[in-house]
């Protein structure tokens, strides 16, 4: 087991997520929420999270109220999603919902290694097992875990070597997020929460994603 120092959180939010069979493997800082940014550190992500949220609120009708200015301090994302209990259920949903989704390709079935390698044909299709998939859920909560203010301890692989073969375009990207927030809804996570972690996901997508 490997405890993950504080400082280096940010600095390889490498974790496994959106992770196919790498999914979340990394470690990132521990994110702080201030006056600009939900926790993700990033305006540009915490801008797509928000769209997200806009559009779905929009679909639903009404707004989020602007009492939050006058709240006082949250609790780490961490707690607020459940604490361990919750993140393990959020893991254990969307591995098992984005797995099954075609627009993801989770096995990343027909997609070979490519490049100027010897192995550039090489197939780098993901053929799971109950173990390796077990594995895979624990390292995406660790990941949320660590991410969202709570446990320093990630035991996966750093993201972006791990999916640096995989040719993870951004539709595919993109398809998991959905498949997050479909999680997300799933388990009566709230607006706010949701889009902090949405946010923090985001973050990700440069060290994920290859094909442009």
């Amino acid at each position: 087991m490997r405890i993950m120092p504080a400082g280096r959180l940010i600095a390889a939010l490498a974790i496994a997520l959106l992770s196919f069979p790498a999914l979340f493997s990394g470690c990132g800082e521990n994110t702080r929420q201030n006056k600009d940014f939900y926790t993700s550190g990033s305006q540009e992500a915490d801008e797509r999270a928000d769209q997200r949220m806009a559009q779905a609120q929009q679909l639903k009708g009404g707004s989020e109220g602007s009492g939050d200015l006058l709240a006082p301090p949250k609790k780490s994302l961490y707690d607020r999603l459940g604490g361990d209990a919750g993140l393990q259920a959020i893991s254990e949903d969307f591995v098992t919902r984005a797995m099954a989704d075609p627009r993801v390709n989770f096995n990343r079935q027909g997609i070979t290694q490519g490049g100027l390698s010897i192995h550039f044909d090489r197939s780098v299709q993901w053929n799971p097992t109950p173990d390796t998939i077990k594995a895979l859920k624990l390292h995406l909560k660790q990941f949320l875990a660590l991410a969202t203010g709570g446990p320093s301890i990630y035991e996966g692989k750093e993201i972006k070597g791990a999916h640096a073969n995989m040719h993870i375009s951004n539709d595919e990207f993109d398809a998991s997020v959905g498949d997050m927030k479909a999680t997300l809804d799933k388990m009566q996570v709230s607006n706010t929460e949701q889009k902090e972690l949405l946010a923090i996901i985001e973050t990700t997508r440069e060290e994920i994603v290859t094909e442009r």
